[in-house]
C-alpha cells in the first residue's frame, strides 16, 4: 500500500505541474478560504486528477514557543503525539494507519507545529478520525514521553558530531542570544531536554494546541463543502486560542567581525558568517530573493560559487541565504574549505558581499535570475504536500489569495537599481559574527587578513 502512494504522488507530481504550466497558476490551485465555527481558517484546493487527500493543520506551537530553559520542548510535544491516544497504544494507533497505508505525522519547527496526513480518497474518514483522535485525545504516556526524549537527546549527541551543526547552532546562538525565541534549535540542546518531563509535555499541548487562530490546508479529492464539516465535527474539542506572541527585537551585531573559533580535529573547516535578516513580512523579500540569487543563492551561477569555488577553488561548497520567519530571522553564508585555506576562503567570501554593495549586477545576471525564479515557482504545487504546504504560508504570512498570480510580477519588476540598494541596507560584511570550526592550529585565522579587502 505504502507503494501504491508512492506511485500516486509522483503521478499527480507530473499532472499537477502539467495543469500549473498551462493555466494561470491561481486557477490551478482554485485556493478558497473560510472559517471554521471554532475559529480556525480553512484553506482549500480542490485536486481531482487522483483519489487521495492531504491535510495539513498549522499551530501556533513552533519552537519560538519553548519557555526559558525547556528549549526543544515543542518538539518532545509534537513527537509523542503520534504515540497513539488514550485509547490506542502507540504500537496500536501505527498499526491502522499502516492498514490503510497511509501518513500521519506531528512535528515542530521554528515558527509552527504541523499536523498532517496523507490517505487515499477511500480512507479519508478513517484517517482523518485518527488524525484528530491525537491532537484531541493524545495518550501523552510517560513512558513514550520518555523514549521519544531519550531519542531527541541520541540524535543531538549525532548531530553534534557534525561540523557543520555545530557552526550553525553556535551561530543562532551567537546572533539571538538566549533570550530571543530564535535563539535555539527546534530540537533544543541535549541538557535541556534531558530534564523535560511528561508534565512539561501535557501543559504545553493544554496551551498551544488549539483551533483558534489554527490554519488548516485541505488539497487532494475534496470539495470545501464536503470537507468542512468532517473538520469542524472531528476538531470541536479544541476550542480556545493562543495569544499573540509580543514581538521580539529585529537581531544586530555591532560593528566589526566577531569570530568564534571552535577547535575540531578535523580535515576541513566550516564557516558561517553572517547578520540579522528580516521577517517573511518584510516588502523587500523579493528584491532580497533575486539579490540573494545572485550571490550566493542560485547554485553553479552564483558570484560566490563562480569566484570563490570555480576561479579560486578555495572551498568545496559555498552559498547564502535569509532566513526570513514570523520574526526577523537572519542573513548567513556557510562554506567548507580546507582548514589552511580558511583566511583565504573567508576573505574572499566577504569581498563578494561587498562588491554586491558597489557594483549593480548586469542586466543578464538580473534576466537569467527572474527567468528562473519564475520558472520554477510552479514546482511549489507539484505534489498535494506542496500545495498544503504553500497555502498555509499564503494564510500565515498574509500573502494574499492572488499571490500565486501576483508573483511573477513581484519577481520582474525588481530592477538593477533595487538589487544594489537592497545590497546596500540588508548586507552588513563590516558587522558580522563569524564561527569557524576548524582545527584551529592549521587554520590559525587572522582577522586582519578577512578585513583587509
Amino acid at each position: 500500500m505504502k507503494l501504491r502512494i508512492t506511485q500516486i504522488t509522483a503521478s499527480i507530481s507530473v499532472a499537477l505541474v502539467a495543469s500549473c504550466l498551462s493555466a494561470t497558476r491561481a486557477h490551478a490551485l482554485d485556493m478558497k478560504r473560510m472559517t471554521l465555527a471554532n475559529g480556525a481558517v480553512l484553506m482549500v484546493s480542490e485536486q481531482h486528477l487522483l483519489p487521495m487527500v492531504t491535510i495539513e493543520i498549522a499551530f501556533d506551537a513552533g519552537s519560538r514557543r519553548d519557555p526559558k530553559g525547556k528549549e526543544g520542548l515543542a518538539e518532545l510535544t509534537a513527537d509523542s503525539l503520534t504515540q497513539g491516544t488514550k485509547d490506542l497504544t502507540a504500537t496500536e494507533f501505527n498499526q491502522k494507519v499502516d492498514f490503510m497505508g497511509s501518513e500521519v505525522a506531528v512535528g515542530a519547527t521554528r515558527d509552527y507545529t504541523t499536523a498532517s496526513l496523507t490517505c487515499l480518497k477511500k480512507y479519508e474518514d478513517q484517517t482523518l478520525s485518527l488524525l484528530a483522535q491525537v491532537l484531541t485525545n493524545p495518550g501523552l504516556r510517560a513512558g513514550d514521553i520518555e523514549r521519544k526524549r531519550a531519542e531527541i537527546v541520541a540524535a543531538i549527541n549525532a548531530q553534534e558530531e557534525s561540523p557543520s551543526y555545530v557552526a550553525e547552532v553556535t551561530f543562532q546562538k551567537t546572533l539571538f542570544g538566549a533570550d530571543h525565541p530564535y535563539g535555539h534549535p527546534s530540537e533544543g540542546f541535549k541538557d535541556t531536554v534531558g530534564k523535560l518531563t511528561p508534565d512539561d509535555v501535557a501543559k504545553f499541548y493544554h496551551d498551544f494546541y488549539k483551533m483558534g487562530g489554527a490554519v488548516i490546508a485541505v488539497a487532494g479529492d475534496v470539495t470545501a463543502d464536503e470537507i468542512k464539516p468532517k473538520l469542524e465535527q472531528q476538531f470541536a474539542s479544541l476550542q480556545g486560542a493562543v495569544a499573540p506572541q509580543p514581538t521580539p527585537p529585529a537581531p544586530t551585531v555591532a560593528p566589526g567581525l566577531h569570530p568564534t573559533l571552535i577547535d575540531q580535529n578535523v580535515a576541513q573547516a566550516t564557516v558561517v558568517f553572517g547578520f540579522g535578516g528580516v521577517e517573511r513580512s518584510n516588502p523587500d523579500y523579493y528584491k532580497l530573493q533575486v539579490m540573494n540569487h545572485i550571490l550566493g543563492g542560485g547554485g553553479l551561477t552564483s558570484h560566490l560559487m563562480k569566484v570563490v569555488r570555480t576561479q579560486k577553488g578555495l572551498v568545496y561548497g559555498v552559498g547564502s541565504g535569509f532566513d526570513a520567519g514570523k520574526f526577523s530571522g537572519s542573513f548567513r553564508t556557510i562554506l567548507q574549505t580546507k582548514n589552511k585555506s580558511a583566511n583565504e576562503a573567508i576573505a574572499a567570501t566577504i569581498q563578494q558581499i561587498q562588491l554586491m554593495q558597489q557594483q549593480p549586477v548586469t542586466d543578464d545576471e538580473l534576466s537569467q535570475t527572474k527567468k528562473y525564479l519564475v520558472g520554477s515557482f510552479p514546482l511549489k504545487f507539484d505534489t498535494l504536500g506542496k500545495i498544503t504546504g504553500f497555502m498555509l504560508q499564503v494564510e500565515l504570512y498574509g500573502l494574499g489569495m492572488d499571490y500565486p498570480d501576483r508573483y511573477p510580477t513581484l519577481i520582474n519588476e525588481v530592477t538593477r537599481d533595487d538589487v544594489l540598494a537592497d545590497a546596500k541596507k540588508y548586507l552588513h560584511p563590516d558587522a558580522a559574527d563569524l564561527i569557524v570550526v576548524a582545527n584551529q592550529q592549521e587554520a590559525a585565522i587572522k582577522l586582519d587578513s578577512l578585513t583587509a579587502h
